[in-house]
């Protein structure tokens, strides 16, 4: 679970994004996991905590995301891709080492681990194609291109406050020529599924791409709405 980029002021705010109720986050450790994905080996170091919170740990749901990329051969090279809500940069890191121009984004409090991981992973000439910073979702997202080939997020969608914020992030970011993958655990109480089936939709063409029942995670392709005069649909 990613932290979500949302505009947030003051400490009480940031806490509201990075849940540490009943001292879910009380115990903070490093943790250092290896993974094979598309061929490659990654090694991702996890900083648990109260001051990461959910940013810290590698989620299913974006492990399911890079199983997609491999099981379907998806061609990022040399494309322009965006992750959001990082956490670790898993999957932006997988990206970059499959040829993608990528930019990782998160909560600034998380980019630190962001940058640890990239440059942990990541060969001097694909650095030299990857950035990662900071994206306040519904604040600052004005000022990225919307020219992206594919914009990424893996288990960034379980705040419900923050979904009008994405939603608005996301039609900026998204071009007529972008293709959105978003994976993520179905929690129903989170309003996750009011987010997919509903929210979505409405903005955006949407489809399911990927179900696994046993962790209860979808993939969903979205792009740009098409109307019927075929023009698209930004806003």
């Amino acid at each position: 679970m990613a932290a979500p980029r949302v505009a947030v002021d003051g400490e009480g705010a940031l806490e509201s994004v990075f849940p540490r109720e009943l001292g879910l986050f009380a115990d903070a450790f490093t943790a250092e996991t290896r993974y094979r994905l598309c061929g490659r080996e990654l090694s991702i170091v996890q900083h648990h905590g109260s001051r990461l919170g959910v940013a810290a740990p590698v989620w299913e749901a974006a492990l399911a995301l890079c199983d997609y990329f491999e099981e379907h051969k998806l061609n990022f090279w040399g494309k322009k891709v965006i992750e959001l809500g990082a956490g670790t940069g898993i999957v932006g890191i997988l990206v970059a080492l499959l040829g993608g121009n990528v930019t990782i984004t998160d909560l600034p409090v998380a980019l630190k681990q962001i940058e640890e991981n990239v440059h942990r992973n990541l060969p001097a000439e694909y650095l030299a194609r990857t950035k990662v910073c900071a994206l306040s979702w519904g604040l600052d997202h004005m000022e990225f291109p919307s020219d992206y080939d594919f914009i990424l997020g893996a288990d960034i969608v379980y705040l419900k406050d923050t979904y009008p914020s994405l939603i608005r992030t996301l039609q900026h970011l998204c071009g007529p020529q972008s293709t959105i993958y978003l994976s993520s655990k179905m929690r129903q109480e989170h309003s996750t599924v009011l987010f997919f089936e509903t929210l979505l939709p409405m903005h955006f063409t949407s489809k399911l791409a990927f179900r696994d029942e046993n962790e209860n995670i979808n993939i969903y392709k979205v792009s740009q709405r098409v109307t019927p005069d075929h023009s698209y649909v930004t806003g």
